[in-house]
């Protein structure tokens, strides 16, 4: 039997594939990743039994995670849309009901920022209102097969990067949220002109079926990348994973 190629070279064989595939093609093959038969033959795995069919299906995640961000151009804009186009209601979507959505104190709450930062005094809510702010109306797609669009407000996230004074050489910025969610992001999807660390929604304060007091808004996420209710923000050049992706759903989480 032939042997596989190195794993340097399988990347570079997949990228020059891609390349020669239009866009739409390329969406769709990341979209619905590879059949069984396709997963055995990059990874080498027999798909005869759990935990070999488990290792494929990690290696393929990875794999993905490694084009996807090959792929991910910082400078790219995703579309954005008239008001007229606005959802209403914007749908509530969290991994419990929305009554079960955590109450955050205003008064109390402070938004720690730790690790490859400079600095790392943590932030009320009135400090962060008083940043330069912006907003957009962009579309949310969830991994489940619905989108919505929205307003959304807030401040760059960007920019407050830099204000905080991160390493922007880092590799990960994670999050963590009051309702025990967490997640993590790459560095230059933290930096995208679209990316948000919003405060408002629709032209008012953050509801709380919709992240109070703050949101990371990213418009080339899928939904379960966009942290809601968070506290707790921090720069890493350490893996830091994420609620759904340590139960197998893909770390890049493009759109």
């Amino acid at each position: 039997m032939d042997r596989l190629p190195p794993r340097s070279d399988a990347d570079a064989l997949v990228k020059e594939a891609l390349k020669r595939l239009d866009l739409p093609t390329r969406r769709l093959f990341l979209r619905d990743s590879l059949t069984l038969g396709g997963l055995s033959l990059l990874t080498g795995c027999s798909l005869g039994d759990g935990k070999s069919a488990e290792t494929a299906l990690q290696r393929i995640s990875r794999m993905n995670d490694r084009v996807q961000a090959w792929l991910f151009d910082p400078k790219r804009l995703a579309p954005t849309y008239p008001e007229s186009m606005i959802t209403r209601p914007f749908p509530f979507n969290a991994y419990y009901g929305e009554d079960k959505a955590p109450r955050v104190d205003a008064d109390a709450f402070r938004l720690e920022v730790s690790g490859l930062v400079s600095d790392k005094h943590a932030w009320t809510l009135p400090e962060l209102h008083a940043l330069p702010q912006t907003d957009q109306i962009t579309r949310h797609v969830c991994v489940e097969g619905w989108s919505a669009i929205g307003r959304w407000g807030g401040v760059p996230f960007s920019a407050f990067l830099r204000r905080v004074g991160a390493d922007l050489s880092a590799k990960y910025v994670g999050f963590k949220c009051a309702d025990d969610y967490y997640t993590s992001i790459d560095m230059p999807t933290a930096l995208h002109p679209q990316t948000l660390l919003t405060l408002s929604h629709d032209g008012k304060i953050l509801p709380i079926r919709h992240g109070f007091p703050l949101k990371l808004r990213m418009p080339t996420k899928l939904g379960y990348k966009n942290p809601k209710h968070i506290q707790a923000i921090f720069v890493s050049n350490t893996y830091p994973g994420g609620y759904w992706e340590d139960r197998g759903y893909n770390w890049f989480g493009g759109s």
